[in-house]
């Protein structure tokens, strides 16, 4: 008999996801495992217990019985009281912990006996990407974000002509070009709106303009410098702060939409809107903060709310990629299967984990009743993080980080065989010099 993976619904307010899709059960069963799926986990995602039994799962009335033999429980969010007390010591449980925002987590974990994962924390290298949690919720809410402003604007996004007269296109701002931004870039675009965007990367830019947008940023010296070598902004001076907020408000009260993406893991959302941006805009334009679960990039927006202020209305949902469950859970799935093809041996059909793998490390959390991710152990990051995933960070300067990895050993290796060469080469050179010299005086 193979692994048991539980699979238990979703308690989180907000929460319509769910680990696993018919698709990844089928999968998981061809491997032997046995997965067992609490009544009703996928509704909300459009999956239903008959296709989760189609595609080889059991189906538990209650996860609570499940979680005790389970090797595995696969979860969305962090698991409650309940379901924690009710794992076996020595089980892996694979969810989004959350842990900046809910830091008991990992110590009650940890007081479980229980080996936690965390998605969020999957390194950004390249054979990581279909791991990649935030990647594939964030490509949705992008896409998502955008819809809810146009349900919420109450004019058309493209360029209509008609007999009656022309009606202009939107204006849309997107301040952030990340995963998020760029989706939502491109979803306006399609949409026919005119599209704009910042970001304090200056490679930004052309990615920007890739998707048809126009980018807003104060392109000085210092900009150009913004960007360290793995691909991550630099803290800008106070004096260009104040010459982009400046440039940035001035753009804003032109614009009908304006959606904020920016997001820092551990910190609060910083403020990028204020209210006397909010007040410069015309009415009926429409503000979408997708870090208000964080604070919020706007002074005003409000946690799972709606609010008008100055006759701008301002969109904070909460759980953006939950409001897509089938997708976001789809996405989320294959996101756990391929980890999962990690840390199973299919041969031995039982828990083989390296513990000393990158991708493993980036996401281990617990180990053996102890806290064990350097981020919140106290242990200084470079410490604990590789080498090679420090040259990987970044898929986009990947290539250039190797080469820079590579190169002291490629030295050292060249070294004693150029001196042999330098020297025979050294001969030749001196008799062209003496060739030149007698053609001159010829």
């Amino acid at each position: 008999m193979g692994l048991h993976i539980t699979v238990p619904k979703e308690t989180h307010k907000h929460e319509r996801r769910v680990a696993v899709s018919p698709e990844t059960v089928k999968k998981l069963s061809a491997m032997d495992c046995v997965v067992s799926v609490e009544s009703g986990a996928g509704l909300a995602s459009d999956f239903t217990d008959d296709a989760y039994k189609d595609a080889g799962a059991k189906i538990v009335k209650d996860a609570a019985a499940s979680l005790k033999t389970a090797d595995v429980v696969l979860k969305v969010q962090a698991p409650n009281a309940a379901e924690l007390g009710a794992m076996k010591k020595g089980a892996l449980l694979v969810a989004m912990l959350g842990p900046f925002g809910n830091p008991s987590v990992l110590k009650d974990c940890a007081k479980a006996g229980v080996d936690a994962f965390s998605m969020e924390f999957v390194p950004r290298i390249s054979r990581a990407q279909a791991m990649d949690v935030l990647s594939s919720q964030s490509n949705l809410a992008g896409y998502k974000s955008v819809l809810d402003a146009a349900e919420h604007y109450a004019h058309a996004f493209p360029m209509m002509m008609t007999a009656a007269g022309t009606v202009p296109p939107a204006k849309v701002f997107v301040m952030g070009a990340g995963v998020a931004g760029l989706q939502a870039i491109a979803t306006a675009k399609r949409l026919g709106a005119v599209v704009s965007a910042t970001d304090v990367r200056p490679a930004a830019k052309e990615q920007v303009a890739s998707l048809g947008g126009s980018f807003v940023a104060v392109e000085d010296e210092e900009f150009k410098q913004a960007e360290t070598a793995g691909g991550y902004a630099k803290e800008m001076s106070a004096d260009y702060k104040k010459k982009q907020a400046d440039l940035v408000a001035s753009h804003i009260a032109k614009q009908d939409i304006v959606i904020t993406t920016a997001l820092i893991p551990g910190r609060p959302s910083p403020k990028l809107i204020s209210e006397a941006m909010v007040k410069s805009m015309k009415p009926g334009s429409v503000i979408v903060d997708m870090a208000v679960e964080t604070g919020g990039n706007c002074e005003l927006s409000k946690a799972g709310e709606i609010v008008e202020v100055h006759g701008v209305k301002i969109i904070g949902h909460l759980n953006i990629p939950s409001r897509l469950a089938a997708d976001a859970s789809a996405l989320y799935a294959k996101n756990l299967f391929n980890l999962l093809g990690l840390v199973i041996d299919k041969e031995k059909k039982a828990l083989s984990i390296d513990w000393d793998d990158d991708i493993i490390k980036g996401v281990a959390m617990t180990r053996d009743g102890a806290v064990v991710h350097p981020a919140f152990t106290g242990e200084k990051k470079e410490t604990a993080v590789p080498k090679a995933e420090k040259a990987e960070k970044v898929p986009k300067t990947e290539k250039v980080e190797a080469k820079k990895d590579k190169a002291p050993e490629a030295e050292k290796d060249a070294a004693p065989k150029k001196v042999p060469v330098k020297k025979k080469a050294a001969k030749k050179p001196a008799k062209e010099k003496t060739e030149t010299k007698t053609k001159k005086g010829a």
